[in-house]
């Protein structure tokens, strides 16, 4: 995930104000908390009326996490630490997925971009390939944010970046490689570790240097990108789609997104607001890449993170655009369509976007990996951007930031020296209605409908957006 460009400029502006009034305490139970903490949310808003985050981030005494006021963290497991089975928790934490419990609990499968080589590997007991270093780790975190379980639950693999999480309980985590014939999909059952499954490629999903994954649950389709330089966008359409374990161990077809009605296949010519008509070009799985080329399919820069929500797939081109600071995509799959949807120019705005997720109440949430501290950045559905969180660990980027089942939790890693955190305080409540906005373009201010709060207490209860429940409104349904 760690661009190999490295650069010299960097963010220089005040994001903390007025610290002396606030007060800061790191008590002995491993919680930082920012004290000061207001009864309701730390948040702005935008002209639009949408959520605009947290406000100032608070500088952690302790030099690793900088968060808003009122939020708590607790670091859940560091490299080199002892596992509850006694292994030694493996190092370069990356991509991650969240799933419920028994007794509420949280599942968490992290994976560890390791390659051959690593002074802490992923010790399994029945890897795919002997010598490779990476894999992928459950912890079990109780409702107190303390873990309660830890161990391997895949390994034998190179480089397991991101993947994505399935809609029955499992794990995807893909290769960021196509070296010593690694460059797979493999499929991890948390409860389940190390099983034959855990060990066998999903070919079918293709052979190249796998970033993340997502699948549409209305459909089962999934889709995929790929970190490398040119990289293609691909879409999975299992021949078993059930949504069952196992089902995608019986393979499907394998596709690339092009647009034919464009002269060039670069991607570095959309502009932002820009929808285009995709074509899907089936691909030879073994490999993908050179078919993508040859059929002339979109050639982005580096495709990173990918998420799927409320019928869009979003994802993202770390290093896109005229600053090469990075570009966030949608696609929606109901109208075969794909939009440019923000394009940083500001490196105090956006730079470098990686792993996504979105939000219970309906953000896109981004991890950077760019240069020197890296942030947790929140983006609206009215394309305003936030910091939530800063990695004082200079050199160190955020990954795999995922949301515990009930919306409570926040779940993040930082990948070198390897630290898993749980973060929790007053994040916004649960609103779907927003989440559909997120797939919505909405209208400008002056043209956008006079919405009163009956309407929006509606449009909450039905878990719809502001601007269908106005549509639904003008044509006369009553509004209870």
């Amino acid at each position: 995930m760690r661009s190999s460009n490295e650069g010299l400029n960097r963010r220089d502006f005040l994001k903390v104000g007025g610290m002396s009034t606030l007060a800061l305490t790191l008590g002995t139970t491993g919680i930082f908390t920012l004290g000061g903490a207001s009864k309701g949310m730390a948040s702005t808003t935008n002209p639009t009326g949408g959520f605009g985050g947290y406000g100032p981030l608070i500088k952690d005494p302790d030099g690793i996490l900088d968060l808003p006021q009122g939020f708590k963290y607790r670091i859940l497991s560091k490299t080199g630490d002892k596992m509850t089975n006694g292994d030694l928790v493996p190092g370069n934490h990356d991509g991650m997925a969240a799933f419920k419990g028994e007794k509420n609990t949280t599942i968490l499968v992290r994976n560890h971009e390791l390659s051959t080589n690593a002074s802490y590997p992923v010790n399994g007991k029945n890897p795919w390939s002997k010598g490779a270093a990476g894999g992928t780790t459950t912890l079990i975190v109780g409702p107190d944010q303390k873990v309660i379980k830890e161990y391997v639950s895949n390994s034998g693999n190179i480089r397991n970046c991101a993947g994505g999480p399935s809609t029955w309980g499992t794990w995807l985590t893909c290769e960021e490689t196509r070296n010593l014939g690694h460059g797979f999909v493999f499929e991890v059952d948390p409860l389940d570790p190390e099983n034959e499954m855990s060990k066998t490629p999903i070919r079918d999903m293709g052979y190249f240097s796998h970033e993340a994954c997502a699948v549409d649950p209305a459909t089962g389709v999934w889709y995929l990108t790929e970190d490398n330089n040119p990289s293609y966008l691909y879409r999975f359409t299992p021949h078993n789609r059930s949504q069952k374990l196992g089902s995608l161990q019986e393979g499907g077809i394998l596709e690339a997104a092009s647009i034919d009605e464009l002269p060039t296949s670069s991607a570095s010519h959309f502009e932002h607001g820009q929808k285009f008509g995709i074509v899907w070009k089936q691909v030879n799985p073994e490999r993908a890449k050179e078919d993508a080329r040859d059929f002339n399919c979109i050639a982005f820069s580096r495709l990173e993170g990918a998420w799927f929500s409320a019928g869009a797939f979003w994802f993202d081109d770390t290093s896109a655009g005229g600053g090469n600071l990075g570009r966030i995509y949608r696609y929606f799959p109901a109208t075969n369509t794909l939009e440019l949807f923000y394009e940083s120019t500001d490196a105090n705005d956006l730079e470098m976007p990686d792993n996504i997720t979105i939000t219970p109440w309906g953000d896109l949430w981004i991890a950077e990996d760019g240069h020197g501290n890296d942030r947790l950045i929140g983006l609206t559905p009215e394309g305003q951007v936030y910091t939530f969180a800063e990695n004082q660990l200079n050199g160190s980027e955020f990954a795999g930031p995922v949301f515990s089942h009930d919306g409570n939790t926040l779940f993040v890693n930082m990948q070198s020296p390897g630290i898993t955190f749980a973060i929790w305080g007053p994040f916004a409540r649960r609103n779907s209605a927003r989440q559909r906005a997120m797939n919505h373009a909405a209208p400008p201010l002056p043209l956008a409908p006079h919405v009163s709060d009956k309407l929006t207490a509606f449009a909450e209860r039905q878990g719809m957006s502001l601007l269908e429940a106005a549509a639904l409104e003008r044509h006369g349904m009553p509004v209870l």
